[in-house]
């Protein structure tokens, strides 16, 4: 399917809004946020005090990670009758760690638009202000909020030579730290703390000197961390026992048959017929 952007179908508008400092917002977005029908959104309180910073009165509908599915027919009967809508999360740009997919994909399997607007995100900046190698880079946003779950994604982590991005929440980042520590080693990272706001801190090199810097846990947090640049070829391990490096971690043998097979650049089935014969 062929989306032709700026013709007269019916649209849904990913607007992203300041994540900080409210002056970071575009031209284009507040121009539509005034012509939209109504506007979606994360928190209405959040959206309805940057809306009357700047005078504009619109319908706001409450539309989170929880209440996507919801909201769906409104959507869909309001984009029928040739309605424009809007949507924003609290800060940043919708879909990036934030609510918004499940809603385009509703849109786009029904045939209208879905334009995104480009603008505020957090991990761009963070990024630009790391001192650390930008390109290429892996954006992965937050890790999962089970302990068992981050052990696995960092287990599948370590190895990579690009540089990552994680979102970190304030409730985790002395935790998070140490385990970027555990899995990682003393790499060089940056951690962005309160970007574009009037607190905003950016503290840089190995992963133990950041968490003696460490000032406060206040606030939102992007982390920069340089890729592995000594990626073991495992040679120097039996395949029985890089599988079973990884199920002591934590992983289900299929899990750490699969991760062997990725990192020795072979087929699951060698690795299995090995750990089986």
């Amino acid at each position: 399917m062929i989306q032709k952007s700026y013709d007269n179908t019916a649209t849904l508008y990913f607007i992203p809004t300041p994540i900080g400092n409210l002056e970071d917002i575009t031209i284009r977005s507040l121009n539509t946020l005034k012509s939209v029908d109504f506007v979606l959104c994360e928190d209405t309180r959040v959206t309805g005090f940057l809306l009357n910073k700047y005078d504009i009165k619109k319908t706001l509908i409450r539309c989170d990670e929880y209440s996507q599915e919801k909201v769906k027919n409104q959507v869909l009967s309001a984009l029928s009758s040739g309605k424009n809508i809007g949507f924003v999360s609290d800060a940043g740009s919708p879909v990036i760690s934030d609510p918004g997919y499940v809603v385009s994909k509703y849109v786009i399997e029904a045939g209208y638009n879905v334009v995104a607007l480009p603008g505020a995100t957090a991990f761009v900046p963070a990024l630009s202000v790391a001192g650390i190698n930008p390109a290429p880079f892996i954006f992965y946003g937050f890790l999962s909020d089970k302990k068992s779950k981050v052990k696995k994604e960092l287990n599948l982590l370590k190895n990579k030579t690009e540089t990552i991005i994680f979102y970190v929440s304030v409730h985790d980042i002395n935790d998070m730290l140490q385990l970027f520590y555990d899995y990682f080693g003393d790499r060089q990272i940056a951690i962005c703390r309160e970007l574009t706001k009037l607190h905003e801190e950016i503290i840089r090199g190995s992963i133990s000197e950041c968490m003696r810097n460490l000032s406060t846990i206040k606030g939102e947090f992007v982390v920069v961390v340089d890729g592995n640049h000594e990626v073991n070829d495992f040679s120097n391990i039996s395949i029985e026992e890089h599988v079973n490096m990884y199920i002591q971690d934590g992983m289900s043998k299929m899990d750490a048959i699969k991760n062997v097979a990725k990192e020795r650049g072979v087929s699951k089935s060698v690795i299995y017929n090995e750990v089986n014969k």
